[in-house]
């Protein structure tokens, strides 16, 4: 699987840069927390721009999967760390943004816990289904969801937040949550759940192993990497769910170790070969300054509490 190639490409590179700097006596390597499941896109992606980034830095680069509890977890080890740049966290829009609307006495605040460094991705999810599933079009996929209730696996709170809003037009739909995305597919081709909603990357990977299938897009436009899937905003209009990735470190960390981190991130997404593997795993390279990514996470909380509230959702 593409997904598969990738991930073992980045490990390789990753582990070569590692090697030939600390033959050179480099400086002490950074962790690079991804608070998801090996595996997940985001920690493929995550890997290869690593790889590119321990390069342009001149320092080794150590990923390290903390999963639970939505991202809780990965994201305290990093609210507690030295603020000297060397532990690190690539964190989704889900702990990065969305927790805040859904969860009661979060651990952390992004805006005042956290700092910005700089953006990675941006993308989407697709809704999909079992290959061997009855339900072929999204239209299939509504219609039965009328008629019955549908279980839908879920593992971040982005995704919960894209069933809520489904619900709300109408659908019969039960969430179930789950520590990762791939015991979702496994469960979904299992036939233990009706479908799940995954990153492009993803999806797209599953589709080609012949396992899944996918119905649509959750973005206003149709998704360049998968141009025959259609955009749920087709069907149910303003369904607009764009996901989004970016690099964060502990409260308090210098100015000009944020300035050399950006600029090292940055230089990496530009890298021809990086780019190219990345938007094959359906991520766009999102390009942000530190004072960018602040306040556009600053600015995307509200948003998320509004649209739970819309959607009757209550932190827990």
């Amino acid at each position: 699987m593409r997904i598969l190639r990738f991930l073992i490409l980045a490990a390789a590179t990753a582990a070569l840069a590692g090697n030939v700097l600390a033959q050179s006596g480099a400086a002490r390597p950074i962790r690079l927390i991804i608070p998801l499941p090996a595996g997940s896109a985001i920690d493929v992606s995550s890997r290869v721009l690593a790889a590119r980034m321990a390069t342009e830095l001149g320092q080794p680069i150590i990923v390290e999967n903390k999963a639970g509890g939505n991202g809780i977890i990965g994201i305290q080890e990093v609210v507690r760390a030295a603020p000297d740049g060397r532990t690190l966290l690539m964190g989704s829009s889900s702990p990065l943004s969305i927790n805040v609307a859904l969860t009661k006495n979060l651990p952390y605040d992004p805006r005042r816990d956290l700092t910005a460094i700089a953006g990675f991705n941006f993308s989407n999810h697709a809704l999909m289904v079992k290959s061997s599933s009855p339900v072929r079009t999204l239209q299939d996929f509504i219609a039965l969801a009328k008629q019955k209730e549908l279980s839908v696996g879920y593992s971040t709170s982005l995704v919960q937040m894209q069933i809520a809003a489904l619900a709300k037009a109408g659908l019969k739909l039960l969430p179930v949550p789950y520590k990762g995305t791939p015991p979702t597919i496994t469960d979904v081709i299992g036939g233990t759940l009706d479908a799940t909603m995954l990153s492009t990357g993803d999806a797209v990977s599953q589709v080609n192993s012949g396992q899944m299938r996918g119905l649509a897009v959750a973005s206003l436009k149709r998704n360049p990497l998968v141009p025959d899937w259609p955009a749920i905003s087709e069907t149910l209009p303003g369904f607009d769910f764009g996901a989004w990735v970016a690099l964060v470190g502990p409260p308090g960390m210098a100015p000009d170790v944020v300035k050399r981190l950006n600029t090292a991130m940055n230089a990496a997404l530009k890298h021809k070969e990086t780019a190219d593997q990345l938007i094959q795993t359906g991520f766009v390279p999102w390009f942000m300054s530190p004072e960018e990514l602040k306040a556009y996470i600053e600015a995307d909380i509200p948003k998320w509490v509004q649209r739970a509230a819309e959607a009757g959702i209550k932190p827990e």
